[in-house]
C-alpha cells in the first residue's frame, strides 16, 4: 500500500482541461423541466463521507459490476477504452456522478441513452435523458482515452518502456477508469485488452478468453470471480512470460514477469507455494481463484513509491526487490499475501479502517520472520521483543499519528497504522488467549469474506467469539490518546512524549509502505 499527494486544481480548470483535451466542449447539463423530469428526482451526493478521504466515492447508487475493455496502441502509448458500469439507484437521481481524473472523455451514454456530462475537480458530472427512479438498475457507458505518462496530481498509471501497469491505492483508480471510487462499493469485474503482437495483456482474476484478431491484434479477457474494491485492480500490458504452477490444494499461481528477466526472478517467484501454506494454516484457505507475483518491467526509483502493492490476485513489485536472498524479501512477501485476506477479501469499510490491513499483513509477516530466525530492521529476533520496543514508542506515536483507528489524511500511512496496529492484535491476543484469538480471526473473515468491515466490526466479532466483551477494551488501543497497560507485561512501560512538535511532512518526502515492519 502506498501514498501520493493530492493537490487539488480549480474545479473549472480541470474541467476545461479534460474537455480542451477530449477535442469538445464539457457539456451543459439540461434545464430543469427536461422531457422526462421526475419530482422528487435530485443530483446524488458527490461523497461517501469518507472520514480520511471525503471526497472519494459519490452516493445515490451503488456499481454491482464493472466491463473495463481497453485497447494499448505501442506507437503512441495511449490507452483507448470503454468502461461500462452496471448500477442500481438507491434514490431518485436527476443526476449522478463518478470520480474520474485525467480522463479524456468522449461519449456517456445511460440506459442506452446519450447523457450529457461535465468534469468538475475530480468528478464526472452525469445528467442522463430521463431522471432515474429509485431501485432503478442501469448501466452506465463511458468512452475516454487515457495517457499513462500524463502528469497529474496523483495518478494510478505506472508507464513501463513496453506498456504500462496500475497501482490505484488508496485513491487513484479514477484516475484509470472512472468509477465509483471508494472501497466500500466493490463489484465485479471484467476486462478486455488489446494489445499489438508481441505484447501481453494481463488483469486480474482469471483469464477466460483469447482471441486473434485479423489485425494482428490479441484481445484477452480476464474476469474475477470475486468483487473488486477499486482501488487494489490490477491491468498490465507488457512484454510478459505468464508463468503457471500449483499452489496447495491446486491452487493455481500465476506470476506475469518480463520475458527478459524471467529466468533471474524465478528464485522469488518458487516461494509462493510454501508462503500460501504457511499462511492456510492460521487462516484457512486462500479466498480466491489464483495468486502470484507482477514485477512489472520498471525499476525507475519514480515508477511507484512503494515496495510493494497487493492488486487483486497479482502482488505487484519493481524486478529489483525480488532479486535479494529469501530471508530479505520473504516476510514482506508474506505481508503482501495476507493482504489477500485482510484488505481484499474483506475490504476496510473506510479508509480509517487501514489498520485491520496493514495491521494484519504485518503481524503475520513479522511472525512468519521470527519462526524463521531472521532478524528485523532493528536486529530483534521474537515478536515479543518488537512488541516491547514498539509499545514503548505508543504515547508517542498516538500524538505524532493520532491513534490507530484515527488517522488522517496526512497520516495513514504511518507507522502506526502498521506497527501500531501489530500492538493493538497483540495486546487482544494476550487478553484473550492465543486459541480464542484464532477463532476470532478465522470469524472475522468468514462473516465478512467478498465484503467490507469496520472498526466496530472487527470488535463485535473479537467480542462475540471470545466469550468476553472487549469493546472497551479494545476501544481504549485503538481511540485512546494513551497507551494501555499490556496484559501480561506489567513492567513494559511507554517512553514519555517528546515536548517537541513533530517536523512537518511532505507525501512527496516519505515512501509509506516501507513503514512495513517485515522490511
Amino acid at each position: 500500500m502506498r501514498y501520493r499527494t493530492r493537490v487539488t486544481a480549480p474545479a473549472a480548470l480541470i474541467g476545461t482541461a479534460a474537455a480542451l483535451a477530449a477535442g469538445v466542449p464539457a457539456q451543459a447539463a439540461p434545464k430543469a423541466g427536461a422531457e422526462g423530469a421526475r419530482p422528487g428526482a435530485a443530483p446524488g451526493p458527490e461523497t461517501l463521507g469518507d472520514p480520511v478521504y471525503p471526497n472519494l466515492g459519490n452516493d445515490g447508487y451503488r456499481v454491482s459490476a464493472y466491463h473495463l475493455d481497453f485497447a494499448y496502441d505501442a506507437t503512441t502509448g495511449l490507452v483507448d477504452a470503454q468502461a461500462t458500469l452496471k448500477i442500481r439507484t438507491t434514490q431518485a437521481l436527476s443526476r449522478l456522478s463518478l470520480d474520474a481524473l485525467g480522463l479524456d472523455i468522449r461519449t456517456v451514454r445511460v440506459a442506452g441513452r446519450p447523457a450529457t456530462f461535465e468534469q468538475a475537480d475530480e468528478k464526472l458530472r452525469i445528467t442522463p435523458a430521463r431522471p432515474l427512479p429509485a431501485g432503478t438498475a442501469a448501466t452506465v457507458c463511458v468512452t475516454y482515452a487515457a495517457d499513462p505518462r500524463r502528469a497529474l496530481p496523483h495518478t494510478g498509471w505506472v508507464a513501463t518502456p513496453d506498456g504500462f501497469a496500475v497501482c490505484c491505492q488508496p485513491d487513484s483508480a479514477h484516475t484509470v477508469f472512472p468509477c465509483n471510487d471508494h472501497p466500500s462499493d466493490k463489484a465485479d469485474f471484467t476486462f478486455r485488452l488489446t494489445v499489438p503482437s508481441g505484447l501481453r495483456g494481463v488483469a486480474s482474476g482469471l483469464l477466460t478468453g483469447t482471441e486473434q484478431l485479423a489485425d494482428g491484434r490479441t484481445a484477452y479477457t480476464y474476469r474475477s470471480r470475486s468483487p473488486i474494491a477499486t482501488e487494489i485492480v490490477q491491468i498490465t500490458v507488457g512484454d510478459y512470460l505468464v508463468k503457471d504452477r500449483q499452489g496447495p490444494h491446486g491452487l493455481p499461481l500465476r506470476d506475469v514477469v518480463p520475458a527478459a528477466r524471467a529466468a533471474a526472478l524465478e528464485p522469488a517467484l518458487s516461494l509462493t507455494p510454501n508462503l500460501v501454506e504457511w499462511i492456510e494454516q492460521r487462516l484457512g484457505a486462500y479466498p480466491f481463484e489464483t495468486y502470484g507475483l507482477l514485477p512489472c518491467n520498471s525499476d525507475d526509483p519514480n515508477a511507484f513509491d512503494f515496495t510493494g502493492l497487493e492488486t487483486h490476485t497479482l502482488t505487484l513489485y519493481k524486478p529489483n526487490y525480488l532479486l535479494q536472498e529469501e530471508k530479505k524479501i520473504g516476510s514482506h512477501m508474506m505481508h503482501e499475501l495476507v493482504h489477500s485476506y485482510f484488505g481484499n477479501s474483506v475490504t476496510p469499510a473506510t479508509w480509517a479502517d487501514l489498520w485491520i490491513n496493514e495491521g494484519h499483513a504485518d503481524f503475520y509477516g513479522l511472525l512468519y520472520r521470527y519462526e524463521r530466525g531472521w532478524a528485523d530492521s532493528l536486529g530483534l529476533t521474537t515478536l515479543e521483543a518488537r512488541m516491547k520496543d514498539t509499545y514503548a514508542r505508543g504515547d508517542q506515536w498516538r500524538r505524532d499519528s493520532g491513534p490507530v483507528a484515527k488517522p488522517t489524511a496526512a497520516t495513514l500511512f504511518d507507522s502506526q497504522r502498521y506497527l501500531g496496529g501489530v500492538l493493538v492484535l497483540y495486546a487482544l491476543r494476550q487478553q484473550i488467549g492465543e486459541a480464542a484469538f484464532t477463532a476470532v480471526e478465522r470469524a472475522f473473515l468468514e462473516r465478512y469474506r467478498d465484503s467490507t468491515a469496520s472498526t466496530e466490526d472487527y470488535i463485535a466479532v473479537a467480542s462475540a467469539v471470545s466469550g468476553q466483551d472487549v469493546t472497551g477494551f479494545l476501544r481504549d488501543w485503538l481511540y485512546g490518546t494513551k497507551t494501555p497497560r499490556m496484559p501480561g507485561h506489567p513492567d513494559w512501560t511507554v517512553i514519555p512524549v517528546s515536548s517537541a512538535l513533530a517536523a512537518p511532512r511532505s507525501r512527496r518526502d516519505v515512501r509509506p509502505h516501507d513503514n512495513s515492519a517485515t522490511l
